[in-house]
């Protein structure tokens, strides 16, 4: 058998790397690639550029990362069709588990837009007197017409309890297209300290206990942050105005981050922040505190 028949037969049957860079350095010693080398020293020159480029540069084993910390929930929210049906009693003998699951399954996705609150008087002494400045009820107009030019179907309008998230939730919903979305005031979502931040601040202090707060705004997010209803059949897009420390928790939680890390983010006033939850449980953050609608002079994190 020539040497031209081995080497197709060798790559016929073996296919793999190891076996073509032995053979395609084998085929160029004897000169079936190029024409014959003039002396030994430049023939061993020339297999040097063919090993190289036979060479993967990385192999699967290599190319997946492993993970640096706890491997992905599916079931974070609690919602997983197969976490539900799991050891449920079946009514009849003749009930199928794996159509009680497909019923059970999510189909839609839920859009859930964060919107923090306007600039604000801080130097109100209650709640009532801290209501929006004139910029800040010129941010919720400009916050207010890129929700509109975003050209989506919205569904309804919670807002946080506190004057200064209700007032910037009525601004917005005059901008809002179609038929009027309802509104949802929720005293879950009012501002608060989540949880002791990581590392710790000094300048800082929550006048309200952690404990206290972090289990309400931990209420709040397992009430509006989680996939869809199975009897859900559309998309959805909900808006949520409330403050940026619920927003920062929220965020946290529903990409799996230590939620203690919450601090370390930035919200400017009448920012959006934008989450996706898939049917499936997977969760996309698609902007974190978007301003970019609003002009530079506008632009404030009271």
């Amino acid at each position: 058998m020539s040497y031209r028949k081995s080497f197709r037969l060798l790559c016929g049957f073996a296919g793999g790397s190891a076996v073509l860079v032995f053979a395609a350095a084998a085929a160029d010693s004897r000169g079936y690639f190029a024409e014959r080398r003039r002396d030994p020293g430049q023939r061993q020159r020339s297999r040097l550029p063919v090993l190289e480029a036979a060479q993967p540069a990385w192999t699967p084993g290599t190319h997946t990362p492993a993970p640096s910390g706890p491997a992905w929930d599916f079931n974070w929210d609690k919602r997983d069709p197969s976490a539900l049906t799991n050891g449920k009693k079946k009514e009849s003998v003749t009930e199928d588990p794996s159509s009680e699951q497909d019923n059970a399954k999510p189909k839609a996705t839920r859009n859930i837009l964060l919107i923090r609150h306007s600039q604000y008087n801080l130097s109100g002494s209650s709640d009532k007197e801290r209501i929006l400045t004139p910029l800040g009820r010129e941010q919720a107009e400009l916050t207010g017409q890129r929700l509109a030019a975003l050209g989506l179907k919205y569904d309804v309008l919670i807002h946080s309890s506190m004057a200064r998230a209700t007032e910037t939730a009525n601004i917005i919903s005059k901008h809002l297209p179609g038929p009027g979305v309802e509104l949802v005031s929720c005293d879950l979502l009012r501002e608060g300290a989540p949880i002791e931040p990581v590392p710790p601040v000094t300048h800082w202090k929550p006048d309200s206990v952690y404990h206290e707060d972090g289990a309400r705004i931990e209420a709040a997010f397992r009430r509006y942050i989680h996939r869809a209803d199975p009897k859900q059949k559309e998309d959805s897009y909900e808006i949520i105005v409330c403050h940026a420390n619920v927003i920062r928790y929220f965020v946290c939680r529903a990409l799996q981050f230590p939620p203690e890390g919450w601090l370390r983010m930035g919200l400017n006033n009448g920012s959006i922040t934008w989450l996706t939850i898939r049917p499936s449980g997977r969760v996309a953050l698609r902007t974190l505190g978007d301003a970019g609608f609003m002009p530079p002079d506008k632009l404030t994190r009271t």
